[in-house]
C-alpha cells in the first residue's frame, strides 16, 4: 500500500492573502512536490482539511492505519513533514515512536483518526 500525504491547498495559514500572492498553502504544496516523494508516500493537494485556524495543514493515512493532522506548518517545513511521512509509510499501523517522528509532528498534531478498513470494520456494541 501507499501512504497518502494530504496536503490542503486552500489554506490561507489565518491570514488574508495578498491579491495576486500564492496561499501559503499552495506553497506547501509546491515545496512538498519539488523533491521526490519518499517511498511508499504519494503527495496529494485537496482544496481544504478544515483547519483553517490552523493552517497551512496536511494529514497522512493510508487504509488500515491511524491516520493524523497536523498544523501551523510552512514551506520550511517541507524536509520534516517529508521525514515524517516516509517514517509513517514504514509502519503497519501509522503508529510512529515519539522518537522518529520530527519535531513539527510532534508539536502540531491537530488530531489522530482510528483506522478505518470497510472490509474489517464492525461498529461497536452500544446499549439501547
Amino acid at each position: 500500500m501507499t501512504a497518502t500525504l494530504y496536503v490542503c491547498m486552500t489554506c490561507k495559514a489565518g491570514e488574508p492573502p495578498e491579491d495576486g500572492a500564492p496561499l501559503p498553502g499552495a506553497q506547501l504544496h509546491a515545496a512538498l512536490t519539488a523533491a521526490p516523494a519518499p517511498e511508499g508516500v504519494k503527495v496529494v493537494g485537496v482544496k481544504c482539511l478544515s483547519a483553517c485556524s490552523q493552517g497551512a495543514s496536511v494529514a497522512l493515512s493510508e487504509p488500515g492505519k491511524w491516520g493524523y493532522i497536523y498544523g501551523r506548518m510552512s514551506v520550511d517545513d517541507a524536509a520534516d513533514i517529508l521525514e515524517g511521512a516516509a517514517a509513517y509509510a514504514a509502519t503497519n499501523d501509522g503508529l510512529v515512536t515519539w522518537r522518529q517522528r520530527p519535531v513539527v509532528f510532534r508539536k502540531q498534531s491537530l488530531g489522530r483518526i482510528p483506522p478505518f478498513n470497510t472490509s474489517q470494520y464492525e461498529p461497536p456494541e452500544t446499549d439501547t
